[in-house]
Formats: C-alpha cells, structure tokens, sequence
C-alpha cells in the first residue's frame, strides 16, 4: 500500500535551486515538501565552487568594481550566442537583487568578487557553499519545512491535465506526494547519466564524470512524458581545468589561464585562445592527445593564488602533488609530460607575441573574455598543471515561462508543474558563464517561492507582503 501526504508545494531536489525555492515559500508561510534523491541533502550544488553571479552589488562597490545590469546583460547573450531566451535573461537581471538580499539576510557572506569564464566585470561572488546550503535548510526547518531523504521521483502525477503531485520510491517502499499548488523540479541535470549523455552529447563521455550522484536526468525525463518542451540540448560540455585524478571531495578546478597561464597539447603547443570560456575550453581540449591540456605559467601567476577560494587555490593543488614546480622550462616539461623543445618554442612565441612583436598564434588579446593585460611567462620558477575536462553540470532542460512554468513543445504551460535550476533549459544558450548556474537557481528559486506564496519577492525581505489571500490562492492557481 502506497504512503500518501498532501502539502501545499512539493520540492524535489535540494541543491541552491530548490532550497533557494523551500525556504522562501516556507518562510512565507506555506508547507512545504522538500524531497532528496540521496541520503544527503545539496546535490551538485554542494560540489561547487560556491560562485554566485550578480551585478550592482555592495560588494562590488566597496572594491570599485565597475559593472552595469546592462554589461551583465551583453555578456549573457553574447557569451549565449544570443541563442537563449531574453525573457529569462531579463527576468533573472530584475530579481537578482531580490535574491542577493534573500541570502544575505541568511547570513551568506561573500569571500571574494573576482571575475571569470564570461565576464567583463568582476561579478563572480563567491561564498561557501556548503555552508549556505545547510543555512538556508536550517532556516527551511525551523519555519515548519519537512524533508524527505533517500526518495526518489519517478513519474509526475497529474489530474485533468494538471500536475498534483509525484510517485516516488522512498526508503519504506513508494509513496505519492501531493502538493495543492503544485510540484517543483529542481532536479538538476543529467551529468551522471550515460543514457542522456549518449543521446545528447556522446563525445562528453570522454570528460571526467562529476555533478551530484543522483543527477541522472530524472527530473526531464518525467517533464518529457507529458510532453514539456527542450532548450539548449545541443551546448552540453564539459568543463575545462580540473587534473586527471581530481575527487568528489574537494572541489579541483584551476582557472589560471583567466590569470595569464597558457595551455599546451602534450606535444608542447597552444592550441586555443585561452581567454574564451572554459566550456568552450573543454570541448577544444578533449580534441587533444588523451584529452589533456596543460596550464603553464610563472611566479607572477602563482603569486595570484588564494587559498580556499575555487578557480586560484594553488597551494592546496601543490600539497596534492598535482602542480608541478621547476626553475626552468625544460625540467618542467620532464615533470608534466609535455615535450621540451615544443613548451620552449610555444613560450618563446608567446612572450614575443605579449611584447607586441609578432601576432599571438592564437589570437589571444586579454586575460579573460578580452579583459585584462597579457603577461610574459617568464620569471621562475615555472608551474605546470595538467587538466582535463569535467562533466559537471549540463546547463539545458526543460522550456518554462519566465515565471518559471514548465511549457510544452507547443509553448503551452503545464498547469501545476514549474522547474528551476540546472533542469532549466534556455537560459544559458551556446555557454555558460561563471556563477550563473548558482545565481540561476537562487533567483529563479527565490522569485517562485515567493509568487506561489503569494508574496512580492522584490519587496519581502523589506517586510512588505502582500496580505491577501484571496490574491494568494490566484497566483497558486
């Protein structure tokens, strides 16, 4: 016999996007469902760097860092190829303030803003991700929230047409889960499933598997059934920069070709524009012998390190033996496993090209999306570290609105069903950009929690909530 509960709104996933999306509709007063795949609660969003995209913030301000909504907006569609859907764009540019307030308000603090893949501004907020995770589910629980662990989705219930709620597979055997204002997918992407992978990308089965255990694709597959729409399924790639024996435990991936390194092919050469995207990266280095690039770079870069912080932790990449270290360039290419004579001559290139006295082989003209000064690689001690490129997260899914209602192939909202987060196709377009994935699932999270409360997201942190509840029923409805 099937268990059976009724809520108001039935989460499933517990990464940034459906916590993001709990808490805020339980802290408006709804009871909520929150339903985990694994016995542990964060999902892919537990394993990453912690980065978080925003523009016009205080801390922005307070380095000097000048950025505008509309350069954000630039780099979204040109960093998308102008293939994603403006509406989202838009609609995550004017609630993003929302959000970022929502987390500050939850105590998340923010290390560092530094800029990255995508970005002409330094608009990548970085946070400890874990840490913010188990805060905002904290918060989730102390305002009445339940969460449901080691509960799998299987298939989306629904009723004339509208989605009530799902059948799952919990530990005690199945159980089906109602929610009166309907169910929410924030069930990630499909990094772990070679089924998907095969169908939709097969050339990034070579990338090294990474994302959330339960990111099996399980949340599209149940919207597919009833006919919602795809978006973006053609831009799946992997990410460049993480070393060959990289672990779920720790968050491996260098960025320090955004702080001047050049990446060669084992025989000693560049073979791409190192300032481009590091998704666009990966695809360019599974192109190369065994798959692999190396980063090299000098003292100048190395200096550049910060400890604990994703993309520039250098020293702990060096206590793990996967950063080599030489006083010159020959010995080092010895230590990587890259040819000699080929790293000295790319080098010997590329300093002249910096001088301004040839042209750069590969057009290069900026640290990181044309932004920031060139430098010569010379001042030893030289570093090298070997990379490949990481399947974390899949940046495509299912067609919503921009009130984030999953539609159907025709464009047609699936009445109950709504989806945020990585399940989301059409936000990203060809690429991605660093800390839109994290931004993605808290705005999007933070503005349907809101709305399927009944409450005004850009005014609620001030206290200012809309009271009615004949209004509330409305925008459930």
């Amino acid at each position: 016999m099937k268990h059976r509960s009724e809520h108001d709104l039935v989460v499933l996933g517990s990464g940034i996007a459906g916590q993001t999306t709990a808490t805020t509709a339980t802290e408006a007063g709804l009871d909520v469902l929150l339903v985990e795949k694994q016995p542990a609660l964060g999902g892919s969003s537990a394993m990453s760097g912690g980065w978080f995209a925003f523009s016009g913030t205080p801390e922005q301000t307070e380095e000097g860092i000048e950025d505008s909504e509309d350069l954000f907006r630039h780099d979204l569609l040109e960093g998308g190829g102008h293939l994603n859907d403006p509406d989202l764009v838009d609609t995550y540019l004017a609630h993003q303030h929302a959000a970022h307030r929502f987390l500050k308000d939850h105590g998340v603090r923010f290390r560092e803003v530094a800029i990255s893949s995508g970005m002409s501004a330094a608009r990548g907020h970085n946070s400890e991700i874990k840490e913010v995770l188990a805060t905002l589910h904290a918060a989730f629980a102390a305002a009445g929230g339940t969460t449901l662990t080691g509960t799998a989705a299987q298939r989306l219930l629904t009723d004339d047409g509208r989605v009530v709620g799902v059948l799952a597979e919990g530990p005690d055997g199945p159980v089906e889960l109602y929610g009166r204002r309907g169910v929410v997918l924030a069930t990630g992407g499909f990094s772990r499933g070679t089924e998907m992978l095969k169908v939709f990308a097969p050339e990034q089965l070579a990338a090294i598997p990474y994302g959330g255990r339960g990111n099996t694709g399980d949340g599209l597959r149940m919207a597919w059934r009833l006919g919602a729409g795809m978006a973006d399924m053609s831009f799946v790639a992997a990410t460049y920069g993480s070393h060959p024996e990289t672990g779920e435990e720790f968050h491996e991936l260098l960025t320090a070709y955004y702080m001047g390194a050049i990446v060669v092919n084992t025989a000693g050469r560049r073979f791409v524009d190192e300032s481009i995207d590091y998704k666009a990266l990966g695809r360019a280095v599974l192109d190369q012998p065994g798959g692999l690039g190396v980063q090299v770079f000098d003292s100048r870069v190395r200096a550049q390190s910060h400890r604990g912080i994703p993309l520039k932790d250098m020293d702990t990449l060096q206590e793990l033996g996967h950063l080599h270290e030489a006083d010159t360039l020959e010995e080092l290419a010895g230590l990587a496993g890259v040819a000699p004579e080929g790293l000295v001559a790319t080098i010997e290139r590329y300093n002249a090209a910096v001088a301004g006295k040839a042209a750069d082989e590969q057009g290069r003209t900026g640290l990181c999306n044309g932004v920031g000064e060139l430098t010569p690689i010379d001042a030893p001690p030289y570093y090298a570290y070997p990379a490949k490129a990481l399947m974390t997260t899949t940046y495509c899914g299912v067609t919503v609105t921009p009130d984030a209602q999953v539609t159907t192939v025709d464009g047609e909202p699936i009445g109950g069903l709504y989806a945020v987060g990585e399940v989301v196709g059409g936000f990203h377009g060809a690429t991605y950009i660093t800390g839109t994935s994290l931004g993605k699932g808290a705005v999007f999270g933070h503005m349907l929690g809101a709305a399927l409360a009944g409450t005004d997201p850009q005014r609620e942190n001030s206290g200012e909530q809309r009271q009615d509840s004949s209004e509330q029923e409305e925008v459930a409805a």
